[in-house]
């Protein structure tokens, strides 16, 4: 049993690295709070019930290690690292990628303004496809939990993104 769940813990690494970067903004944060997380798992292998889903152990040991990181040590958010927003900007013209990291900068920003469990939720079900059933069951929460909480993410998200132009625009007038 053992080894199948190493074997699947392995196929789950880019997932979980997507969930931790949503969560930190940073892919160095982000490789150390999974590589804390597998580590985490494979010591307690013996509280992993056969039959449920790991994923949703692997994202509850993430998110729980990203809580007790900022508890701990009110952790200042960083900039993204620029090598991974190139790594993440397919070979575009200098203009688009300029555009796209622009764009990518406003939403890293309007996520770091979110509270935890809101970018939690965008990080499970925007950036890693979790269904909301699934979201629901990987944090232990109702699925109407889940509707609301990510509502709210989005309108905080459209408002946080849109003000700057909406300002502009006004100023024109």
């Amino acid at each position: 049993m053992s080894d199948d769940v190493r074997r699947e813990m392995v196929e789950l690494l880019p997932r979980l690295r997507r969930f931790a970067y949503s969560l930190t903004g940073s892919m160095e944060e982000a490789d150390d709070m999974v590589q804390t997380a597998c580590v985490k798992a494979l010591s307690r292998l013996d509280q992993f019930r056969p039959g449920t889903r790991l994923d949703s152990w692997m994202f509850r040991i993430i998110q729980t290690t990203w809580l007790d990181h900022v508890r701990s040590a009110a952790v200042q958010r960083t900039v993204a690292d620029p090598d991974a927003l190139d790594q993440a900007v397919t070979q575009d013209p200098i203009e688009e990628r300029t555009i796209a990291r622009v764009a990518l900068e406003k939403v890293r920003q309007a996520m770091g303004g979110l509270p935890e469990d809101q970018r939690i939720l965008l990080g499970l079900v925007v950036v890693d496809g979790l269904s909301y059933k699934q979201a629901a069951e990987s944090l232990g929460i109702p699925i109407g939990t889940v509707m609301s909480r990510l509502s709210r993410a989005r309108r905080r998200l459209a408002d946080a993104i849109d003000s700057p132009r909406a300002a502009a625009s006004e100023g024109s007038l």
